[in-house]
Parts: structure tokens; C-alpha cells; sequence
């Protein structure tokens, strides 16, 4: 007879470990930023396209692991360097790329594999690339070495910290008061309660906010509420992936937490919107009062 108790308690323990790890290689890479981040992003891009691409084979489709890697690589790098007038003409070559390599490939489903690749630069590359525009908010140059305590790094961490939040509170809500399934088709272990608690729980967190960013008490509270959406929203997508394709996990190369899809995929919705979210709504931005005054002129 298995010890099944004991089979828990290892995979906690690993499940810990992994955890730990990963968060501080990830919180030393994010505070010193610079190189050390985009190495550290490059690196769980190129894994995390692997995953993608053996969850899509699995369903019989086979996008171009090497076209979303180096268009991956080609958006770090344009953001690192603030080439930003170059990302429309990236993106335009990279779609059309999705489809002459697919075309030499010679390798049906046709449709669904152009489809695939380029939903795996915008999906896992454009989107986690984020985190360098939020990391570079309000700096005055790039950053090479020297850890820059900018705006960015605050809003990054405030960012990281209402994510943590949301699956602290979604694991402790679901397992103690979870009863209503959240999408039973999609993922079926996730409870409407354990969202909502997820939810407050996080937006409570984002609230000391203010103490450690430039935000208003009313901005780091809207931010808390539009990231932590956003992160579960991620979640799910990731799991409608996954499910598609009737995969469980997206690998098993972190112990006790499966697979580096598993882990993000809440931060690749979350990063864009907060960091769309700071530029555009805080930090002396405001599009809804530009807007404004722009009718007001045009009256």
C-alpha cells in the first residue's frame, strides 16, 4: 500500500523549495534589471516556447519553435534599446515569416500552424516582454549594470506582489469556502469563491501600495483590481490551452509546480495591463483628461 501522506508531504516540501528558488533568482533579476533581467526573461521565453510548442503537438499542430524565439529575442531587444519604432515593422515580417516557413515546411494543418506560431510571439513574447517597459518606466537612459531604482522597479514589484496575492488568496479561499465551479470544461479545480477571494485578497495588498510607489490610494486600489482580473484571466487562457490540447501540466521541469507555463501565466496578462495602466492613467499620464481637453478644444 502506497504512502500517500508521505507523497504529499515530499511534493510540499519540493513544491517549497522550487518556489523559493525561483523567487529570488527572480527578485535579484528584477531589482538589478538591466542585462541580468533580459537574460533572466530570454531564458523563460526560450523554455517556456518549448512548452508551448509540445502543448500544441499534442493536438496535431506544429508552429515554428525557431521563428518564435528569434522574434521573441528581436522584441527584448528593441525594447532594451527603446526602438520602439521598430515593433510595427518586426511584427508585420514576423507575421508574414509565420507563413513562408510553414509554407517550405510543407507540413499540414496549414492554417493552424501559421496561427500557432504567431499567436506564440504575441502570446510568448510580446506580452511577457513587458515586464522590461515596466521595469524601464521613468528612467532616464537603458541600464546596463547598475541596479536603477526608478519608478518602474516600484511598479514592478507592486505588480509581482498583487499576483503573488491572487493565488495566496484564490488556494486559501477555494480550499476552505470553494464550492461553485469557476469553468468546469476549462478548469475545473478553480471555484468562484477561491477568485473572489483571490480578488480582495490582492486588491487589500495593492492598497499598501501607496507606501512604496507614487500612486494615490484610489490608483494603487483601481491597479490592484485591473491586475489581479487580469492575472486570472491569464490563468484560465493558459488552461484553455492546455485543456484544447489535453495536456495537464505544460512540462514538469520545475518540481512541484510542473511546467514554467504554469508558473507565469498569470503575469503574461498582468504585465501588459499594468504597465498600460501606469503609463497611461498615473504617474503624471492621463489619457481620459487628454481626451477631454481635446473635445473641449474641438467645442
Amino acid at each position: 500500500m502506497e504512502d500517500t501522506s508521505s507523497d504529499s508531504r515530499k511534493n510540499k516540501i519540493s513544491r517549497f523549495i522550487t518556489g523559493f528558488i525561483i523567487s529570488v533568482i527572480s527578485l535579484v533579476c528584477i531589482i538589478a534589471g538591466g542585462i541580468p533581467l533580459f537574460c533572466f526573461l530570454m531564458v523563460v521565453l526560450f523554455l517556456a516556447t518549448r512548452e508551448y510548442v509540445h502543448i500544441l503537438r499534442n493536438k496535431g499542430f506544429h508552429p515554428s519553435f525557431s521563428l518564435i524565439c528569434v522574434t521573441s529575442l528581436v522584441f527584448g531587444l528593441l525594447i532594451f534599446f527603446r526602438r520602439f519604432d521598430l515593433v510595427p515593422c518586426v511584427l508585420t515580417f514576423a507575421i508574414m515569416a509565420s507563413f513562408l516557413v510553414v509554407l517550405f515546411m510543407g507540413r499540414q494543418p496549414y492554417i493552424a500552424n501559421v496561427a500557432t506560431t504567431a499567436l506564440g510571439f504575441m502570446y510568448g513574447g510580446w506580452l511577457p516582454c513587458h515586464i522590461l517597459l515596466l521595469r524601464q518606466m521613468n528612467s532616464e537612459s537603458v541600464n546596463f549594470f547598475v541596479p536603477g531604482l526608478n519608478d518602474g522597479l516600484y511598479y514592478l514589484l507592486y505588480t509581482f506582489l498583487i499576483v503573488v496575492a491572487t493565488d495566496i488568496g484564490a488556494y486559501y479561499f477555494g480550499s476552505k469556502f470553494g464550492k461553485t465551479k469557476l469553468s468546469k470544461v476549462i478548469s475545473p479545480k478553480k471555484t468562484v469563491e477561491g477568485a473572489i477571494g483571490g480578488g480582495l485578497f490582492a486588491v487589500f495588498v495593492s492598497a499598501f501600495g501607496v507606501f512604496y510607489t507614487n500612486l494615490s490610494p484610489i490608483e494603487a486600489i483601481i491597479g490592484g483590481i485591473l491586475i489581479t482580473t487580469f492575472a486570472q484571466f491569464g490563468d484560465l487562457s493558459e488552461s484553455l490551452i492546455k485543456r484544447d490540447a489535453g495536456v495537464k501540466d505544460s512540462s514538469n521541469i520545475l518540481p512541484g509546480h510542473g511546467g514554467l507555463l504554469d508558473r507565469t501565466d498569470s503575469y503574461v496578462f498582468a504585465l501588459p495591463v499594468a504597465y498600460y495602466y501606469f503609463f497611461y492613467f498615473t504617474s503624471g499620464n492621463n489619457v481620459i483628461l487628454d481626451l477631454v481637453t481635446y473635445i473641449q478644444k474641438c467645442v
